[in-house]
């Protein structure tokens, strides 16, 4: 549809005389958007709203995130946007040494580094490291 407006809209402008940006607002407003609505617009199938309440916000949280994928480096640690993210001890393994994690940033800018499904661990917006449930920082 925008292709339609950027193509027709100026050549509807022209033909009413209409050049200034205020008169076109109130043409588009006034006379074409009520003509256009008239012409093409269709009832929706169902009267119910496609948008949804969501049960749990905090899903939202992980599916906004920017997700980048790095390679752990020889010191146990992650760089990401000039920062150096040291990886905490794993009861899993003695260290994750270029194993393949992803680095996701949300939208408050903290991060949080995985391996596969599992948490490494979470670093404020400075790069500082939030020790998660479970694991235990180096002394």
């Amino acid at each position: 549809m925008f292709a339609t407006l950027q193509g027709r809209l100026p050549k509807e402008l022209e033909l009413a005389g209409i050049g200034g940006i205020e008169a076109a607002n109130r043409f588009i407003r006034e006379v074409y958007l009520p003509e256009h609505n008239a012409r093409f617009a269709r009832p929706a199938e169902l009267e119910d709203s496609a948008f949804v309440a969501v049960a749990d916000p905090s899903v939202l949280v992980e599916a906004l995130c920017i997700e980048e994928e790095r390679t752990v480096e020889r010191d146990n640690t992650v760089g990401y946007r000039g920062l150096k993210l040291q990886l905490p001890p794993s009861p899993l393994r003695p260290h994750y040494v270029k194993a393949h994690v992803k680095i996701r940033q949300y939208p408050d800018k903290t991060l949080a580094v995985f391996h596969g499904p599992r948490l490494l661990a979470r670093y404020t917006t400075e790069g500082q490291l939030n020790e998660p449930q479970g694991f235990k920082a180096a002394a």
